[in-house]
């Protein structure tokens, strides 16, 4: 269970990226009767005392590292890359992993985790600034530039600056569920998940494109996802040939319409998968696949998931994943470019 939290500051950190943990994990909501609990939110440095920020702010910080000890949770702060970290920082992370407990890194905090040696043999992330800097200085681990998140096993890295906050959501929703992540997410005004290319298990968008006539059909679409969608019978829809329709539809979303088809229908068997008890292969007839093969294959297709999807996969297995379980985490994927996924 995600109780306690401590964030970890060492001279010239980011500030705004230290709030995004602050604004999931330090604000009480627990009585606002969304479900949302309290957390003992902690911030701690190695030397207690004034801590300067990158933007030239200071702030006082009364604990030390001692208060890492016992978090379910702890966080690196960013801060300048080619700064030192104190060995007691890089102890206090190393041990907070050994434990079992959560380790995340925002932003530039991922050079922490790797002088750590947290990061070896790992999948991660940075700011794609830092990326092949990072990559460069520490060969042995993997760095993915085009993803908000990476969590592999019990290590979370987050891009910069506002992929802090789904870095943070995303935990939240392993350790307390959907509802909760959401509860925070509405209480910042953010949405509870993005597509930014990491395979994230989302709430199902809405699109929406440049022209209405192809944006009610795509909603059309999304609403009946479980019918077989031919180019000609899409096409009649909007009075176009085959041929048109067919260059209008990748113009404005950048995909032919299979596999945009084949993502919604994948986005719909994410969504019933959390927050169904349905097998995989009623899932499968709801989502529109037909079949659990055919869900399997698209499902691996479009997430570009590393994970084994064998025939005998159970759904129990499927929400393993959803939640965030995987030994390894998720691979990314992209979303059709060009029609944007409003929710």
């Amino acid at each position: 269970m995600l109780k306690t939290v401590a964030i970890i500051v060492v001279p010239n950190f980011s500030i705004f990226e230290f709030g995004t943990a602050c604004e999931v994990f330090g604000i009480d909501r627990a009585d606002r009767g969304s479900g949302v609990p309290g957390f003992d939110f902690r911030v701690c440095t190695p030397v207690p005392g004034d801590v300067k920020m990158k933007s030239g702010l200071s702030m006082h910080v009364g604990l030390g590292l001692e208060a890492t000890a016992d978090a379910d949770l702890v966080i690196m702060a960013p801060y300048g890359r080619d700064e030192d970290v104190p060995e007691p920082v890089l102890d206090a992370l190393r041990a907070a992993h050994t434990r079992g407990a959560w380790v995340m890194s925002i932003c530039s905090g991922a050079y922490a985790l790797a002088r750590a040696g947290l990061l070896d043999g790992r999948r991660c992330t940075t700011h794609w600034h830092y990326s092949q800097d990072l990559a460069s200085r520490y060969p042995q681990i993997h760095v993915d530039e085009n993803v908000l998140y990476v969590q592999d096993g019990t290590i979370i890295t987050s891009a910069g600056t506002a992929a802090g906050i789904d870095a943070c959501l995303h935990l939240v929703r392993v350790e307390l569920g959907a509802n909760v992540a959401a509860a925070i997410a509405r209480d910042m005004v953010v949405p509870p998940h993005r597509d930014g290319g990491q395979a994230q298990f989302i709430d199902r968008p809405m699109p929406t494109c440049g022209s209405a006539p192809m944006e009610a059909l795509l909603r059309w679409m999304v609403e009946n996802l479980e019918h077989d969608h031919s180019v000609n019978e899409l096409a009649s829809r909007l009075h176009m040939s085959a041929r048109t329709f067919a260059r209008r539809f990748r113009a404005e979303t950048g995909a032919t319409p299979a596999a945009w088809l084949n993502s919604q229908r994948v986005l719909r068997a994410q969504e019933l998968l959390e927050s169904t008890e349905l097998n995989i292969d009623e899932i499968a007839r709801e989502a529109g696949f037909g079949h659990s093969v055919l869900l399997r294959h698209h499902f691996a297709k479009v997430l570009a998931t590393s994970l084994s999807l064998t025939g005998g996969l159970s759904a129990a297995s499927w929400r393993k994943l959803a939640s965030g379980g995987g030994s390894r985490g998720l691979l990314p994927w992209r979303s059709p470019q060009g029609c944007a996924m409003a929710r």
